[in-house]
């Protein structure tokens, strides 16, 4: 369920630093409980949403949803839990922009060098004091990474792996390296290129820049107008990270030039506050190594944010409210596509309920305008009343009918089973008729719609299915017996049991499912001659034994009947459609409207400390 009790954050206004691990002044505990319960909320609704339907632009959103849930796992939750933790500084940038040898300069000795510690897709490098060990050898940050320790980071051998955990050679490797060069503080975790050839690299990249605190984002002269890295920095603009851009290997006369360009950049893209350093192209030494004092600025700015606490602070409550900001915004966005999957679905729906409720109808209207009375069932009808005398005396008189009906009733009437028969075999083929036609309808329709074809797949649904035949008849002789102990219960009435017992039960019955045919009551002309006749004649018989209220009255509990489980019938091949939408369509709480409950919610925490 969606978490609803957040205090009000502005009233609050409490700075996520004022809050430590052991909880902190009391308000402060209160708003950090808090934002973390609303947080595993929106963690929880994240893991439970489903996108199923092939709309457009669904596989931006399932990659949206889990990116959002990856960066709650990364950084949010992790930083909103240990608030007073050192900061992740990511490096990132462009393939060549030096990343490695810049990361190198920043502790003044290799820790890239090939052979032992190598930067490749599955093993990005964090770098940290010492003191601050602990922050990162837990699974706090960055939990689908596995840890290695910078000793341990050659490629590791199937004997290496085994003291590992049972999953951990299929997962990334962090490579965790403890340097006093680091300031304590601030680890620096360098990142794959983020415009890779390796599609993995690019998506590592991407997740290690999320759960970043801070970014120093390494380009070059001519690589710094490059669309993938502005890509991530307008990410980062609206995320309000802290951000500082290095312009590495700048040519020698260039620098004011590329500089002001850049400068202009940022200030045009939301990023005016980011620090800008300069990094003059320079020959390294043996070791692939710059001198100090090419990255000495650089060096310096992160010092003095090791030894500031209150700055750390400041840098912790403006990324982690623009992250959560960023996170409301993304919600709504997957909230329209969830409400774009209800509707489709919905639709998906109505297409399959109108074709087997127009199915329904056609067979309701078969079995009760008289369109079954002719045929093999008039005939066999015929055949059980005789003709002759019996069509001449309704001829010369209908109203004499009562009076003269047992006359051509005498002795054992002709056997019924015929006209039963009959009449299983005509209303057999309509509603196999009409299931079919309904279920290539809603085939059709789904085959026309990009998310119906998605979910038939390689099925064809456009034919009832193999048991629907049998299943039909099974369920007409049901309601022949069922018409049979109406007619029964009917003749138990002692004004009835000699009528009843002269023409039987069956005999009967099988009048009773005439008059059924004929219920609606609309023949007229020469139908009466022979369908409308027909029921006429079924009436009469049996107002002749039972009353003409009684009739009626049977006539509608055997229609409602028939068409019950005719509608039973064309359920179950309905639901082969359904059931491929699931439920969730009729769910009380939509998760649309849970994701925007979630969404407003994150925006009031995203305010909480206000902008830096």
């Amino acid at each position: 369920m969606p978490f609803t009790g957040a205090p009000n954050w502005h009233d609050e206004a409490v700075n996520p630093s004022d809050s430590t691990q052991s909880g902190g002044n009391g308000a402060a505990a209160l708003v950090q409980e808090a934002a973390i319960e609303l947080l595993e909320s929106v963690r929880t609704e994240l893991a439970g949403l489903d996108l199923p339907l092939a709309l457009p632009g669904v596989d931006e959103a399932r990659a949206a949803a889990s990116a959002a849930q990856a960066q709650l796992d990364d950084y949010i939750l992790p930083r909103w839990k240990s608030l007073d933790a050192p900061l992740l500084a990511v490096v990132g940038g462009s393939t060549g922009a030096g990343k490695s040898t810049l990361v190198n300069a920043l502790v003044g000795h290799p820790v890239t060098r090939s052979g032992a510690i190598r930067p490749t897709t599955r093993q990005p490098i964090l770098l940290h004091h010492p003191d601050d060990a602990s922050w990162f050898t837990s699974a706090r940050v960055l939990p689908t990474l596995h840890r290695v320790h910078g000793e341990l980071a050659k490629e590791q051998t199937p004997a290496s792996r085994a003291g590992a955990s049972p999953d951990a050679s299929a997962m990334t490797s962090l490579v965790l390296v403890a340097d006093s060069a680091v300031p304590a503080g601030v680890a620096l975790l360098d990142a794959p290129d983020v415009d890779s050839i390796s599609d993995d690299n690019r998506q590592l990249a991407g997740q290690l820049l999320a759960a970043a605190d801070l970014w120093l984002f390494v380009t070059t002269a001519n690589r710094y107008a490059d669309a993938v890295p502005w890509k991530l920095l307008l990410d980062a603009a609206s995320r309000d990270i802290t951000v500082a851009v290095i312009l590495d290997r700048m040519p020698q006369g260039a620098e004011a030039e590329v500089a002001e360009d850049l400068r202009a950049m940022l200030q045009r893209e939301g990023l005016a506050g980011a620090h800008l350093f300069v990094v003059a192209e320079t020959a390294v030494d043996g070791l692939g190594m710059l001198p100090g004092q090419a990255v000495a600025p650089i060096h310096d700015w992160l010092r003095d944010i090791g030894d500031d606490a209150a700055g750390r602070a400041d840098i912790v409550r403006r990324t982690l409210n623009g992250t959560v900001r960023s996170l409301s915004g993304r919600l709504e966005v997957l909230a329209t596509a969830a409400t774009a999957q209800q509707d489709a679905g919905r639709q998906l729906a109505q297409d399959v309920e109108s074709a087997f409720a127009d199915a329904a109808a056609r067979i309701s209207k078969a079995s009760s305008d008289g369109t079954l009375l002719r045929g093999e069932v008039l005939a066999r009808w015929q055949d059980f009343v005789g003709t002759g005398e019996f069509f001449r005396a309704i001829e010369s008189g209908i109203g004499r009918l009562r009076d003269r009906i047992g006359a051509f009733f005498k002795g054992q009437p002709p056997p019924a089973v015929k006209v039963e028969t009959a009449i299983e075999t005509g209303l057999q083929a309509v509603i196999v008729d009409q299931a079919s036609r309904a279920s290539e309808d809603a085939d059709q329709r789904w085959r026309a719609d990009p998310a119906g074809r998605q979910l038939l797949g390689t099925d064809d649904l456009s034919a009832p299915s193999a048991g629907f035949a049998a299943e039909s008849a099974a369920e007409i002789r049901a309601w022949q017996g069922e018409v049979m102990e109406l007619i029964r219960a009917e003749g138990a009435a002692k004004r009835s049991q000699a009528r009843l017992l002269s023409f039987g039960v069956n005999g009967l019955g099988v009048v009773l499912m005439v008059v059924v045919f004929s219920f609606t009551g609309g023949l007229t002309g020469a139908e009466v001659g022979i369908a409308g006749g027909t029921a006429v004649v079924g009436q009469k018989l049996l107002e002749a034994v039972f009353g003409e209220d009684a009739v009626r009255r049977l006539a509608k509990e055997a229609k409602r009947s028939l068409e019950a489980r005719c509608e039973s019938l064309l359920g179950h091949e309905k639901r082969r459609f359904l059931e491929r939408i699931g439920d969730e369509q009729d769910a009380f709480e939509a998760p649309a409207a849970r994701l925007r409950i979630l969404a407003a919610e994150l925006a009031s925490l995203g305010e909480m400390g206000g902008h830096a």
